[in-house]
């Protein structure tokens, strides 16, 4: 059967995650389990349940030769992918530019080692599932978060299977959550580090990132059309009949929007339209505006979408 979220129970927002991976030269593609004492606990967590590990072990100064070519190639992919989008359709980036990473707050978990579950015995961040892995789990599996009114949820989707058939994996109160913080020393940044009441902690690769850190500290919630200025309504609606958006030929033509955007309440009246704009040849492109209080258009505040 299907999943389901439970009635009465409403969805903030979603975000494709997965444990982060260290960038470091050191640690480049590796991943720690550590408790407060920088004990290894890979081996704990095996015993209970996970499949086994690539495990870790920091790479010597030989082994640290073509991370720097590596890097050059993981900067040019996502620059090259927007030049093809440009050229052949709309205009703007489908892929964020990694920045460069510039100079890590924690050395020791960043360069020197980089846990991604920092957490002692019977701590929450042990009892997240395994599969937010990429080395343990299957190629192509997915693993989605679900920050509802109530809880976060970890939803899991095995290669090829709809949004809707999806697993439960695990789930905590929103109260358990002590807070989220975006981690500049990644590409994006894309990392965020989850804490917990107990004061373990994890740290995520997350897709749209800053987005979720913003909801998780209340920065931004969730807003019904009803709720906005009527200035707002009417451009709301303007851009459902009119996206502002210019599709080459191998895109199609763009249709207007009938699918209820997503709307977010940010600081100052601010409010983020979501819109999935539909084009002729069956595929759809997002689209984000913001609106102040008048209904004009603004640039986001920190450049957050």
């Amino acid at each position: 059967m299907d999943w389901q979220l439970p009635h009465g129970e409403a969805v903030h927002t979603r975000h494709d995650i997965a444990f982060a991976t260290g960038l470091a030269p050191k640690v480049a593609g590796l991943r720690s389990f550590r408790d407060p004492d920088g004990r290894d606990i890979e081996t704990e967590l095996t015993g209970s349940g996970w499949p086994p590990g690539p495990g870790f072990q920091p790479r010597d100064k030989g082994g640290r030769s073509g991370v720097r070519v590596l890097d050059v190639v993981l900067l040019g992919v996502p620059r090259l992918i927007n030049a093809i989008s440009n050229a052949a359709g709309p205009g703007g980036s489908l892929v964020k530019e990694p920045k460069g990473l510039g100079q890590s707050r924690e050395p020791h978990f960043e360069v020197d080692d980089f846990p991604v579950v920092y957490a002692g015995t019977g701590a929450v961040a042990r009892t997240l599932p395994w599969q937010l892995d990429p080395a343990r789990r299957p190629k192509g599996y997915r693993t989605d978060l679900l920050l509802t009114d109530r809880r976060l949820v970890i939803l899991g989707l095995p290669t090829g299977s709809d949004p809707t058939s999806a697993q439960e994996l695990w789930s905590l109160p929103r109260s358990n959550v002590a807070g989220a913080e975006l981690m500049t020393f990644s590409q994006g940044p894309s990392d965020v580090r989850l804490r917990f009441t107990d004061e373990s902690w994890t740290r995520w690769c997350v897709r749209d990132a800053d987005r979720l850190v913003s909801h998780v500290r209340g920065e931004r919630r969730p807003v019904t059309r009803d709720r906005l200025t009527p200035q707002q309504r009417a451009r709301v609606a303007a851009l459902m009949t009119d996206p502002p958006l210019e599709a080459g030929r191998s895109l199609g033509k763009v249709h207007p929007v009938e699918e209820e955007p997503q709307l977010e309440l940010l600081s100052g009246g601010v409010v983020a339209v979501h819109l999935q704009v539909p084009l002729s040849n069956g595929s759809r492109i997002p689209l984000t505006e913001h609106l102040d209080p008048s209904g004009a258009d603004v640039a986001p505040e920190g450049g957050n979408p």
